[in-house]
């Protein structure tokens, strides 16, 4: 497996992110951190040959990662957790003392640099508090994360109670490191499926779908979701608001409230 990197401003990635979320299938990781101005890109390859083509076409660096990554990220120094509303820490690295030294909130652990999501990102930090949100209340029967990447979705969907998860993505090395993650943290019901989310159906009624994607495949997915009582979509940008909103509409989905972080926005919505 190969890591495209690049360090860029955010001018240069709003001219070329529609181009890169095409190039990646998805896959783009944006990383920005307090205090910094420049953005960490990041894009998996499963060739060489990928991603030199995005060396060729937006410059940057290829890291070639060892077969053992996932394992070496794990006993990487540790960080501090990054904390979920009232019942959730989530940490990127594999050093579970912290979670012996703190009885409540439990511990979520998924190793960084994969480039499939960390907790990191505004579209995936938003999206985990909505759910730590929603889920308060009521423990939710059947739980559908489309897109799952690194499978942190489906992994905190387990642990505010959801009796079932099913978790799908197109990268069989996305469902390899979710699956990974999983074992790390010794979570058992969520069930992981190689598949594209635009063919994906389910026959039985949703009680909550997350989807961080880009906004053009949420919205030709919108209609897969219409089994879904509770929907929390991100990956959308603000320049894209309105017309997300109409299309979320335009198929029956009542809109209850919309987050903003950057140019990012999550959404919270339900069928009518």
């Amino acid at each position: 497996m190969y890591l495209w990197r690049k360090a860029a401003n955010p001018c240069w990635l709003s001219a070329r992110e529609e181009i890169l979320e095409a190039c990646s299938r998805g896959a783009l990781v944006v990383i920005s951190r307090p205090g910094r101005k420049r953005l960490q890109l990041e894009i998996p390859c499963d060739s060489r040959r990928a991603s030199q083509r995005l060396i060729h076409e937006f410059g940057g660096r290829v890291e070639k990662l060892p077969r053992d990554w996932l394992k070496r990220f794990a006993r990487q120094e540790r960080t501090k957790p990054l904390r979920i509303g009232r019942r959730l820490l989530l940490s990127t690295k594999g050093d579970f003392q912290i979670a012996r030294a703190v009885e409540k909130p439990p511990l979520l652990v998924v190793p960084a640099g994969g480039a499939f999501g960390t907790g990191e990102h505004a579209t995936t930090a938003m999206t985990l508090r909505l759910l730590e949100e929603v889920t308060r209340t009521r423990k939710p029967q059947f739980v559908v994360d489309l897109g799952t990447g690194s499978g942190i979705l489906a992994l905190a969907a387990s642990h505010f109670g959801a009796k079932r998860v099913v978790a799908v993505d197109i990268d069989p090395i996305a469902i390899a490191t979710a699956e990974t993650n999983a074992r790390l943290n010794k979570i058992e019901n969520v069930d992981f499926q190689l598949g594209d989310v635009r063919r994906w159906n389910s026959r039985r009624r949703i009680d909550i779908a997350t989807a961080n994607l880009f906004s053009e495949l949420l919205v030709q997915i919108l209609p897969k979701l219409k089994r879904s009582s509770c929907l929390i979509l991100s990956g959308v940008l603000r320049t894209q608001e309105k017309e997300f909103v109409r299309a979320l509409r335009r198929y029956k989905m009542d809109l209850v409230e919309v987050r903003r972080r950057g140019k990012w926005i999550a959404v919270l919505a339900k069928t009518i």
